[in-house]
């Protein structure tokens, strides 16, 4: 599925642990109870007379959708796709010179400052973006890795790049120099672009990355960058006028756009091309399952490293004249600082991973003016029925849930417009034909467990071209006209789809997706391990924690210390998200005859131990 990325709090996990341990109770005790307390509440002003804050449900426009009959949109909708295609020029060019005034994006930061950006300012901004880097060398297809947080050259410096042709690599800033020297290199990275903060990391690895001959800078100065804010005003301030040269060559809607990093299970992260058409493909995501329309403003929550926020963040939202709010996490993070933005920004739509809905249900919703708001999504993980339910008594709005991956736009969803069934992933977006499929690569019938199955004639607009340089991989996705996701599902009589789980051994963990192989190679990088297995474990609060079971070394005692010691030592080796926030000290592992771990046997044990009431293990 798709990948969020959000710092969490901890606070708020611990108080809840320190209260379950007082009053000897499961993490599902404390957040059943929570949640049953909050919607008495609800319920009983509402018996008593009192004017809710937030409406009953939806009122004028509200009751308006762009889907109103899923069946006939699904039999009728298809997006035809031009030879040629720019999302640059097509898009954001032609929304500015529609209307100079028109709303792309509100950006806040923590600290309560905010930007406002037209798309006439996005278009001059890119331009001169995309003269600079004619002047050093970046041509048409050449492959440009950046990463930035949430700030607002993210998103011209994307644009540029997208106008310039080039192919464009998001990267989380959490990605240690490790993570970063095997992309540059994987990939025939020419060109990064990050801020002062980021940069020592590539200046450690700029020896072994014989690629890589530009690094840019979107602020301050640093030998052997190139400075953004210098190079706008010297030796002249660049135009905003793009320079008319034979470079600049117009794009097939077949070339190239973007490859996105994903993880995988036993080995470095596959990566995953996408063409010029891929935002056309993110008008089933914004139109039909965001449900917006010209004049929204649009909230998705997730880093810009992820696929996440094409999905959210650009593409969909801006093709329907929506405008984006973005909100600049660079501290700890507490989710119920967004409602209070909400409502203050007009949010209209909003999208955000299970886990911050899990948390915003125990705050005092009834204090915030959720009036503009019409319209919520979540993705990334299956969403857990009482937490749509404590949402809806809340705010009046159901969340509808979707599914896709890195890989895809929005393939399968609950739209407005249906009837949803909560814990269904619903059904196929318009223009996907899907279907299930058993290890034979015939369908299976209802109810039954299978393999999804992309139907690849016609080839849905918004799915991946291939896995770049992994023969073996396209060839395993890429059978008999269809694509498999990887993932298993089973359908009911009405069509809807649920979804079981994954083929392989990936942990979505917060909204992240985590190989395992990653997180143990780390581990056993510790000189008191010997051996080391990680899976998903339950977890009330992120929905899936990441759990390491561990063999010592001969002499070395188990510890809380030992615990910490270890659990710092993998957020040094790789990104700190990937760290085991649970540790169970073993003696031995489940392993085949052939010495392979057995993690299924690990992960239905964890299962097993989630449904006693029982805690996941030591851990911080």
């Amino acid at each position: 599925m798709v990948r969020y990325s959000v710092t969490m709090d901890d606070d708020l996990t611990a108080t809840i642990d320190k209260s379950c341990e007082k009053r000897k109770i499961s993490r599902s005790e404390w957040i059943n109870e929570a949640c049953t307390t909050h919607l008495t509440s609800v319920t009983d002003a509402g018996i008593s007379g009192a004017t809710p804050v937030v409406p009953p449900g939806p009122k004028g426009d509200h009751d308006k959708h762009n889907m109103p009959d899923y069946d006939a949109m699904y039999r009728s909708f298809r997006i035809d796709v031009p030879e040629y295609f720019n999302f640059g020029f097509d898009v954001v060019d032609a929304w500015a010179k529609k209307d100079r005034n028109k709303l792309a994006m509100i950006w806040v930061n923590q600290e309560g400052v905010e930007k406002k950006y037209t798309f006439w300012d996005l278009m001059r901004l890119s331009n001169q973006i995309v003269n600079m880097m004619i002047k050093f060398g970046l041509n048409k297809g050449d492959r440009v890795l950046i990463m930035l947080p949430r700030v607002p050259e993210w998103w011209t410096f994307t644009l540029a790049l997208i106008k310039r042709g080039a192919v464009y690599c998001p990267a989380p800033t959490m990605l240690t120099p490790k993570d970063l020297k095997y992309r540059i290199n994987v990939a025939d990275i020419k060109m990064v672009i990050t801020n002062e903060e980021q940069a020592d990391k590539f200046d450690a690895i700029i020896k072994d990355c014989p690629s890589l001959s530009c690094r840019m800078m979107v602020d301050g100065r640093r030998p052997g960058w190139i400075s953004y804010p210098v190079e706008l005003e010297y030796p002249a301030p660049v135009s905003a006028k793009l320079v008319n040269l034979s470079v600049m060559k117009k794009t097939k809607s077949t070339d190239p756009l973007i490859i996105f990093f994903t993880s995988g299970t036993t080995g470095e992260p596959k990566m995953v091309v996408h063409d010029q058409s891929y935002p056309l493909g993110h008008i089933v995501t914004a139109r039909f399952w965001h449900d917006l329309r010209p004049g929204d403003v649009h909230f998705t929550l997730s880093d810009t490293g992820w696929a996440k926020s094409a999905w959210g963040k650009l593409y969909g939202q801006w093709i329907e004249g929506a405008a984006i709010f973005v909100y600049d996490i660079r501290s700890k993070f507490n989710p119920t600082e967004i409602l209070p933005l909400i409502e203050k920004y007009g949010i209209t739509t909003f999208c955000c991973p299970p886990t911050i809905y899990r948390m915003l249900i125990l705050a005092d919703l009834d204090k915030f003016d959720f009036t503009e708001l019409r319209h919520c999504t979540s993705a990334g993980e299956p969403l857990n029925p009482e937490v749509i339910k404590a949402w809806k008594d809340a705010t009046g709005l159901t969340i509808y849930e979707g599914y896709g991956q890195t890989e895809t736009v929005l393939c399968i969803g609950t739209f407005p417009g249906m009837t949803p069934k909560f814990g269904s992933m619903g059904k196929p977006s318009p223009g996907w034909q899907i279907e299930l499929h058993d290890d034979t690569g015939k369908p299976v019938g209802l109810h039954e467990e299978g393999r999804i199955a992309i139907r690849l004639d016609p080839r849905p607009v918004g799915i991946f071209r291939e896995y770049l340089n992994s023969q073996e991989e396209n060839k395993r996705s890429f059978v008999d006209g269809f694509y498999y996701t990887g993932d298993k599902a089973y359908r009911d009589e009405d069509g809807y789809f649920w979804f079981i789980g994954r083929d392989d051994d990936v942990i979505k963990a917060s909204g992240y997706r985590i190989g395992p192989f990653e997180v143990e190679s780390a581990l056993i990088e510790h000189p008191a391990v010997q051996e080391a297995a990680v899976v998903g474990s339950p977890d009330d609060i992120r929905g899936l924690i990441v759990k390491a079971f561990v063999i010592l070394k001969p002499g070395i005692t188990p510890s809380e210390a030992l615990i910490r010691e270890i659990q710092n030592h993998v957020k040094k080796v790789t990104a700190p998200y990937k760290y085991p926030r649970a540790i169970e000290f073993v003696d031995s592992l489940p392993k085949t005859i052939s010495g392979k771990i057995k993690r299924n046997e690990l992960r239905d044990r964890e299962i097993k131990r989630s449904l006693n009431g029982n805690t996941a293990g030591k851990g911080i």
